[in-house]
């Protein structure tokens, strides 16, 4: 599998898992490599950001990192 190929199936995967948390992952619209935001994704509900900064965005393995913690990290 080419790089390309793995990186989407990774997007895909981790797009999913947002969409089981009523989120929605969002990737930048920018074609430039240059721009701040380039690369980067938000997630989404209702239309409202709840993870990613709001200017440039957050890396797809921070968002994976985010749906996979634990949302009761003080039950165990």
């Amino acid at each position: 599998m080419s790089p390309d190929a793995a990186d989407k199936v990774r997007e895909n995967r981790v797009r999913r898992a947002a969409e089981r948390q009523g989120l929605q992952l969002e990737k930048s619209r920018r074609r430039d490599p240059r721009a701040i935001d380039y690369g980067r994704y938000w997630l989404r509900q209702d239309d409202e950001i709840v993870y990613g900064d709001s200017r440039t965005g957050a890396t797809l393995d921070e968002v994976e990192q985010y749906l996979t913690r634990d949302p009761h990290p003080d039950h165990n």
